[in-house]
């Protein structure tokens, strides 16, 4: 049975700048984070996302679980995880940290590169002159498949980010995180239910580096190879999305479902 957590005391934790889709609602009640569905079923694609990923080579990933929250007189659907800093950490994002240490903006520096691999390669290099993180490269680039597998439309540079040891000055890289905006889950605005899968398809864009998934995914693999490998067929599909059933709708259900088959076949080379 799915958990219901009454949250009627919390503060919202403010996200303003990390997502291009509004504000979600989030809070922090001890060492669980709980996130709203906000543009439609993000806390659905969080969820079908990370348990994927129990079934791909990554290793260092959030898991993120259904929720009931209750606030201030409302009930959403939702999702939760565990807090994943370590004692003294904070997270910064990318768009942040090259803030913090030249004064100026990331993606304004970028939007002058007329080159996408160029602008892989001036964030990667700038990210680990900052902080030591000699395989930022190879993270990013599994990010990036992620993001075109999953199709996460919010993947900017407040939404991308690394670790730090305030105490000893030290960066760790960050787990991958936050596909809530993935599988066409905004039905508020761009991907409502009656739009078909290929007019979805045709809307969707990608971010930071271009709006096309794959022309970012291949340049950053092009610089500093393939990293991820996925192992699951359209058996374990069914079986995520049926744990599912009767807390989202079917045709959700089925569209996900539909999304992730369709993906499946297209990235084959990824399944190996």
């Amino acid at each position: 049975m799915m958990e219901t957590v009454i949250l009627d005391t919390m503060d919202i934790f403010e996200t303003a700048g990390h997502s291009s889709k509004g504000n979600q609602l989030k809070w922090r009640q001890g060492d669980i984070w709980y996130k709203a569905d906000h543009m439609g079923y993000e806390g659905l694609a969080e969820v079908v996302v990370s348990r994927l990923l129990h079934h791909t080579s990554a290793e260092n990933f959030v898991h993120y679980d259904p929720v009931r929250i209750q606030y201030a007189g409302q009930e959403y659907l939702g999702c939760q995880s565990r807090n994943f800093l370590l004692p003294d950490e904070e997270l910064i994002t990318i768009d942040r940290l090259f803030r913090l240490y030249t004064g100026r903006s990331i993606t304004r520096e970028m939007g002058r590169m007329t080159s996408v691999r160029e602008r892989i390669v001036y964030l990667v290099e700038n990210v680990i002159d900052f902080t030591g993180l000699e395989t930022f490269g190879q993270y990013l680039t599994a990010v990036l498949e992620l993001d075109a597998f999953f199709l996460n439309e919010d993947r900017h540079t407040n939404n991308i980010a690394v670790l730090r040891n305030a105490g000893e000055d030290k960066y760790r890289l960050c787990p991958y995180f936050d596909h809530g905006l993935s599988l066409y889950s905004d039905t508020t605005t761009d991907f409502k239910m009656e739009r078909s899968l290929v007019e979805c398809r045709k809307i969707v864009e990608a971010k930071p580096f271009s709006r096309d998934f794959d022309e970012q995914m291949d340049e950053a693999e092009a610089v500093y190879g393939k990293q991820l490998s996925f192992h699951f067929d359209s058996k374990v599909i069914r079986r995520e999305l049926a744990a599912l059933e009767g807390i989202y709708e079917e045709p959700v259900i089925r569209r996900v479902e539909e999304v992730l088959n369709q993906q499946r076949h297209k990235y084959e080379y990824l399944f190996s």
